[in-house]
Order: structure tokens, then C-alpha cells, then sequence
């Protein structure tokens, strides 16, 4: 097919690559990303990533309150589009996902139907996984679960956290997204059905579910550490304070009992059901995130104590 017309949907900055990518290739219609939202103490309206990039492309750009907007989706509706690419973004109503003359599929930062949800990279580094990839698929009515078009597989390296894997995953996705259309406008290729049997969840972090249980083992503790860093982190309770931990390492030592702390000029160690490990990166309360001898070499506090 020549010049399809092609709709991007995405918001963060991990979907940015692949609204460059598509946009180099084929050239886009539109971009549909979150209208500007309010921030810091001066709740300044400051516009999604997607949307900053979009500008400086000066690509067409919609910002609906609600994808269920009849004026939004008859907009749609009249640019025709042939496909609709979606990346990082809101669920899709059946009435505008299903408007392409070819599809809509959405790149999931996952090998699905594993990590359906909307943390796949986080939960992927929690879980102790050594490999993870990238996954197109078809839309349908229910979230992460339609025919898979084509998957990109990577390893998830030692001591990786959320962030770096983040950051590898960015330019696979921008690769998948080309290879996908590619797909797409051939019009000869079969899709695989996900085995719901197989499928685990990837849920949305809060700050309830991101606070650190000590009485896990030394390697579980690591892996959370590192799949919540460096947002929205993992965190404890330190001298009545909330404390960030965003890098961590096992050692060989079994001093401490869990949750307890030990400071010196040189380490930060904390216990666990299994042993102790040493703290290498760390954000304290309405501080920047700081290597751990920043941390130590300006701390008045207990030497040795409890994580709450």
C-alpha cells in the first residue's frame, strides 16, 4: 500500500521512539496523546512527551479529555486512518479501535500474555526474570490479550534495574513498531492466540504495594529494590523517615536480623531473611537520589536500628 495513513497513540517518553520511527517511514496522520497536565508549586500545564515531540514535528495533534468523544472519534473517523499504533497508552474504545481499514495494535513491554498489565518492565526485574522482550498484538475488547503479531526478546542482565531495561527496550519497541506495519500492509501473516493459562499479572504500582518486606529473602529484596528503580522506587521507614532504595547488592555476611540496619563510614547494611545486603544507591525524604557514600558522609543519625 502506498502512504497509509497511520494514527499514533502514546503518552511517556518510551513511546516517543516509536512515534519518530513510524513517522520517518511512513509519515503519520495524527498523534493522540493526554492533554496537558498542571505540575510543581505553580501547577504549570506541562505537556506529555509524546506531545512535545509531536510539536516539533508538526504533526497534527489531537488531546482528547475522553477517547469515547463523538467529536474526538468522528475526527478519526474522517482522516480514514489504515492503521493505528499504540504504545503506553489508554485503553482503547471498541468504537475507535476498530476504525483502521487494516488494525490497531498496541506494543506491550512484555513476551505476553506474561506481565499483562500496566507494569511489565517493573514486574518482569521483581519476579527475577533473565529475559523479557517487547510484544505487537492486535487490539480487542479486553486489556493485553489479542492475537500476538510479532515478539522481540532481550535479556534482563544482572543487578539491571526498571530504568536501564527501560531505557534498552525504547529502540526495540521503535524496531518492532516498523517491522509490524511492515507486516500489517503485506496483508499475508498469521497471528497467534495467547494462552490465557499462561498469562501473570503486571498491576499498576502504588505506594502501598511498593514499601520493602524485609523477611523476604536477600535475592527477592534485590530484585524489588531494582524493578521499582528509579520510579516509583522501593521504599522503608529510616529514623521515622520514608527512605528510598534504589541499588542494592548481596553480600556473603548474616549478621543482622531482618530490617535491621548497620551504618559505618563505608557501608549501609540491612538485613533480610537470608543475609545482609549493602545499600549502593538511595533517595532520603525530599532529597535528590544519592550513591550511598554521599548518604553516609552527611548522616547524623542512628548508626544502627530498625526499617520499619
Amino acid at each position: 500500500m502506498q502512504n497509509p495513513k497511520i494514527i499514533f497513540m502514546g503518552t511517556p517518553e518510551f513511546a516517543v521512539p516509536v512515534m519518530e520511527a513510524v513517522n520517518e517511514k511512513f509519515g503519520l496522520s495524527a498523534v493522540v496523546t493526554v492533554p496537558d497536565k498542571p505540575q510543581g508549586r505553580g501547577l504549570k500545564l506541562i505537556p506529555s512527551q509524546v506531545k512535545a515531540k509531536a510539536e516539533e514535528l508538526g504533526l497534527k495533534i489531537f488531546l482528547p479529555q475522553s477517547l469515547k468523544e463523538e467529536d474526538f472519534i468522528e475526527a478519526v473517523r474522517e482522516i480514514g486512518p489504515d492503521i493505528i499504533v499504540v504504545i503506553a497508552f489508554r485503553i482503547l474504545p471498541k468504537e475507535l479501535y476498530t476504525l483502521p481499514s487494516i488494525a490497531s495494535f498496541n506494543i506491550h513491554g512484555s513476551l505476553l500474555p506474561k506481565y499483562r498489565g500496566a507494569a511489565p518492565i517493573n514486574h518482569a526485574i521483581i519476579n527475577g526474570e533473565s529475559a523479557t522482550g517487547l510484544t505487537s498484538f492486535i487490539l480487542q475488547d479486553k486489556v493485553d490479550t489479542g492475537n500476538i503479531l510479532l515478539t522481540k526478546e532481550t535479556d534482563i542482565l544482572p543487578g539491571m534495574t526498571a530504568g536501564e531495561l527501560h531505557d534498552k527496550l525504547m529502540p526495540m519497541a521503535a524496531e518492532l513498531s516498523i517491522e509490524t506495519i511492515e507486516l500489517l500492509l503485506k496483508g499475508s501473516y498469521q497471528t497467534i492466540s495467547q494462552n490465557d493459562s499462561l498469562a501473570s499479572p503486571a498491576p499498576k504500582l502504588f505506594k502501598e504495594n511498593t514499601v520493602i518486606d524485609w523477611n523476604m529473602s536477600s535475592k527477592r529484596v534485590i530484585n524489588f529494590i531494582h524493578g521499582l528503580s528509579p520510579h516509583p522506587a522501593a521504599w522503608t521507614i529510616m529514623d521515622g523517615a520514608v527512605l528510598k532504595i534504589l541499588k542494592a547488592v548481596d553480600t556473603d555476611s548474616n549478621s543482622l536480623k531482618p530490617g535491621q540496619f548497620l551504618l559505618s563510614k563505608k557501608e549501609f547494611l540491612v538485613g533480610t531473611s537470608t543475609g545482609d545486603i549493602k545499600i549502593l544507591q538511595l533517595q532520603p525524604s525530599n532529597k535528590k537520589s544519592m550513591p550511598v557514600n554521599d548518604f553516609l558522609n552527611g548522616y547524623r543519625g542512628t548508626l544502627q536500628g530498625m526499617m520499619i
